[in-house]
This record gives C-alpha cells, structure tokens and sequence, in this order.
C-alpha cells in the first residue's frame, strides 16, 4: 500500500515512494501522457472527432508556417498572437484543427509536429473488427435481426419468450430498431 510519496528534486526521472516504511524508486510517469489516458478513459471512443491522416510532407508544411511567422525548430509559443496565427495557418492549409481540450499541450513547434503527424481514427472496435481478416471459425454478424412480433414472417409473430418484452434502451439503436412490450395475462 502506498502510504506516503516524497517527490524529491535529486531524482529528476523517477519519484521516491514510501512503501511500508522502505523507500522505492518509481519511474515518473509523464504528466501529459497520463491526463490524455485519463481524458480518453472518461470520454470512451465514440467522440465527435473527424478523421485525420496526416499527408507525408506535414512537417515541411509545418516548419514552412513557423518560419513564415519567425519561427524555427526549437522555438516555443511566447505569446498567444503567435500562436494564434500559427494554429490558424496550420488549419488553413491541412484543414485539421486543433481541438480545444488540446490547445495547452502545444508549447513548442515540435509539439505543433507532433500533434499533426498523429492520425486520428473514428471507427470504433466493432467497425474495424469488421474490416478485419478474422479467422474461419469466428464469424462477426453485422446486421443482425431483431425479432419483432409484427413483422415476423417465419413463425407469425410467435416468440420462444412468451411474456417477455423487447426493450431497447439505446440512443442509437432505437432509430434503427424498434421494440415491444408484450401482453400479460396477469396484471
């Protein structure tokens, strides 16, 4: 159990802690990285992102920008002006911007590089699972069919759950099916 951490300055990649009375030295986790992790565990995968695959001259497009603002390598963003008009140029000529949960991990241009050589993918687990090359004995039934005593063809609407209603309580799935409540002959 973690009792008590001691953050030290002599130790600059790694972080004593104190455990059961004995010190440990653990790698420092970087503070970036973590409350991306942390933000992308909270929001889940379905976010409102476009899709981004950075061309293959992206960082020529990009230090072509920053040398055009005075900018070069290993410059940082020393004020917000330049910053501006370097972000809004970047979204001029990619057409990728950057979202507004990002704006303060960009620091520097190599962040600025960083950030546009990253491709962002919105598919979700269950579409690139489809596009996958799966093995013979496991199938992926993409649109799967919904048994609805209405439209029922194959058996005249008679169910295998006699009593049991069909309840779909997803946003997304009620556009696409619809359910029923069945009839009960107790109250």
């Amino acid at each position: 159990m973690l009792r008590k951490a001691l953050l030290t300055p002599r130790f600059e990649n790694f972080q004593v802690v104190c455990v059961r009375h004995k010190q440990v030295k653990l790698p420092k986790v970087d503070k970036k990285f973590q409350a991306e992790a942390e933000s992308l565990a909270a929001r889940g995968f379905l976010r409102p992102n476009k899709p981004w695959d950075p061309p293959v001259d992206i960082n020529t497009t990009i230090l072509k920008i920053c040398s055009e603002n005075g900018l070069n390598e290993q410059s940082t963003f020393d004020s917000l002006e330049i910053k501006y008009s370097v972000l809004k140029a970047c979204f001029d000529q990619t057409g990728h911007s950057v979202p507004n949960s990002l704006l303060h991990t960009i620091e520097n241009v190599d962040d600025l590089q960083t950030f546009y050589e990253t491709p962002v993918d919105t598919l979700t687990p269950f579409d690139s699972l489809k596009k996958m090359e799966l093995p013979r004995n496991l199938h992926v039934q993409e649109d799967y069919v919904r048994f609805h005593p209405d439209k029922d063809t194959l058996f005249n609407g008679k169910t295998v759950f006699p009593k049991r209603s069909s309840i779909v309580s997803g946003l997304k799935a009620r556009k696409k099916y619809e359910g029923f409540t069945a009839k009960r002959s107790w109250p």
